[in-house]
């Protein structure tokens, strides 16, 4: 088996144009895949983008300003009108969020300053109906420790947001840390794993004088050969179609945020992952070793028990 190129894993991202255009934008056939997508968004202030679902359901995040949505279940349907306050950076802490039904028609109109939004997206058939999520509904969870410390924003990862396929959550690094460490992989259907595919949309804080700069990593097995290590910045995707992920890694100096949008053939909604056996060992030094003070990212946000 041949192991998938550096091309076909890494999506850079686009310049937007003045009149707002897609900085990134991923469907399983461009990823060469069967179920996850991703599209990220700017809008200038005032101005509006529509977006249609076709078979997919989607959530829209919020990435920096908010928003209001008039979304249809269908083209000709009745409008649902909703308000996403959504919030000034990723890393000011989680958004409110919208789940979009399989085949609603969505129109976005920036009201707060200049938007940039994600829509994560899966095939799916089920349709569910359309949701807010708030802010304060949307599960966070600290995990590792010392170095390994990240904030884990959960918005259909362990919600009660009905979903047919759609796994969103979004990881808040601070600079120095690694997070999707020790790396784990999910590519096969067992008890205590679940094929997803998995993408990652990067941003990375500004230093004062350049862009900021972090770093991913993804190897595989001799039957299923995958290795990456990448750079990668603002805007910047990486696709995961299998093997071990991680660590991904916020270099000094620059705090990183990435959306992860999983999806795969099974429709219990569950997230279930298995540790390298090589690197497994490193969660047991995390029981004495203290949490990174500087998460959580917002001192307003409340964290699972």
């Amino acid at each position: 088996m041949t192991a998938p190129s550096h091309d076909r894993l890494v999506v850079r991202a686009a310049r937007a144009a003045a009149d707002g255009s897609a900085v990134t934008v991923v469907t399983p056939d461009s990823a060469g895949w069967r179920y996850s997508g991703i599209e990220v968004w700017t809008v200038p202030e005032g101005a509006t983008r529509t977006l249609e679902q076709r078979g997919v359901e989607a959530l829209l995040v919020p990435l920096s300003g908010g928003c209001t949505l008039a979304v249809r279940d269908t083209a000709d349907a009745p409008v649902h009108w909703a308000h996403l306050d959504g919030r000034t950076s990723v890393f000011d802490g989680p958004s409110d969020a919208a789940y979009l039904p399989v085949s609603s028609v969505v129109s976005v109109t920036a009201d707060r300053g200049p938007l940039r939004f994600a829509v994560a997206t899966a095939r799916a058939h089920t349709v569910y109906s359309f949701r807010v999520l708030p802010t304060a509904q949307v599960r966070v969870d600290l995990r590792g420790a010392g170095r390994a410390s990240r904030q884990v924003n959960n918005y259909t990862l362990g919600t009660d947001v009905q979903v047919e396929r759609l796994l969103v959550c979004e990881v808040l690094t601070p600079s120095g840390n690694w997070s999707s460490y020790p790396p784990h992989k999910h590519d096969t259907h067992t008890e205590h794993e679940r094929e997803l595919e998995e993408i990652y949309y990067f941003e990375v804080a500004d230093g004062p004088t350049a862009p900021g700069v972090a770093y991913h990593r993804i190897y595989g097995t001799g039957e299923r050969p995958i290795d990456l290590l990448a750079e990668v910045h603002t805007g910047d995707v990486v696709l995961v179609p299998h093997g071990y992920h991680g660590p991904t890694m916020a270099a000094p100096g620059y705090d990183l945020y990435y959306l992860n949008v999983m999806a795969g053939p099974a429709d219990d909604r569950q997230w279930l992952a298995v540790d390298d056996p090589a690197h497994h060992w490193v969660r047991d030094t995390w029981v004495d070793e203290p949490f990174d003070a500087r998460l959580p990212a917002s001192r307003n946000t409340t964290v699972a028990p």
